[in-house]
C-alpha cells in the first residue's frame, strides 16, 4: 500500500486535517475498543503529528510525538492508530518507523517511553521497546509502559 506521510505541528493543521485525525482516533479507540475517554487532553497542542494517507486521501495511520515532560519525563509516541483498511498492510510498522526516525532527527538519540496496550507488547518490542512497568488499566484497557533506550536509537 502506497502511503503519503506528513508531519505537522498542531498550529499548522487545516480544519479538515483535524477532523480526519479526531475521526480516526474516535473510530478506533472509542467505537472499536469501546473506551470512553477524554481524547482532547491538551497534549495535541504541544505535539508533532505524523499522518499517513492512502492514494485516495484517507487518513489510515497516525501518531503524535509528545515532547519530554508532558506525558512522561521522556519523549513519547502516543495515539498510535491505524484504520481498519490500513491494518495488515504494514502501515502500522511504517508509522512506528517514521515516528522513531522523526524523534531521532529532531531530538537525537534519546530514550522514548510509551503507554502500550498489552496486546501490542510484541509489536512494540520489535522496535526495541521493553516493558518498563507493571500492568495498569487506562480507559478500561490493560496497558504497560514501555521504554526504548537511547542506545537502541
Amino acid at each position: 500500500m502506497a502511503i503519503t506521510w506528513e508531519i505537522k505541528s498542531f498550529n499548522k493543521f487545516s480544519p479538515e486535517e483535524l477532523y480526519k485525525i479526531f475521526n480516526l482516533r474516535m473510530a478506533v479507540f472509542v467505537v472499536e475498543q469501546k473506551a470512553a475517554y477524554q481524547d482532547a487532553d491538551g497534549k495535541d497542542l504541544k505535539s508533532d503529528h505524523i499522518m499517513g494517507y492512502n492514494k485516495t486521501g484517507d487518513l489510515i495511520a497516525y501518531s503524535r510525538i509528545i515532547p519530554a515532560g508532558i506525558a512522561f519525563k521522556e519523549i513519547s509516541i502516543g495515539r498510535v492508530v491505524t484504520s481498519q483498511q490500513g491494518r495488515r498492510t504494514g502501515a502500522g510498522r511504517e508509522l512506528m518507523k517514521k515516528s522513531i526516525e522523526f524523534i531521532e532527527k529532531k531530538y537525537g538519540a534519546v530514550p522514548i517511553r510509551i503507554g502500550a496496550q498489552c496486546y501490542l507488547i510484541n509489536f512494540y518490542s520489535g522496535f526495541g521497546f521493553e516493558v518498563a512497568s507493571g500492568e495498569y488499566i487506562e480507559d478500561c484497557i490493560l496497558h504497560v509502559e514501555m521504554l526504548r533506550s537511547a542506545s537502541k536509537n
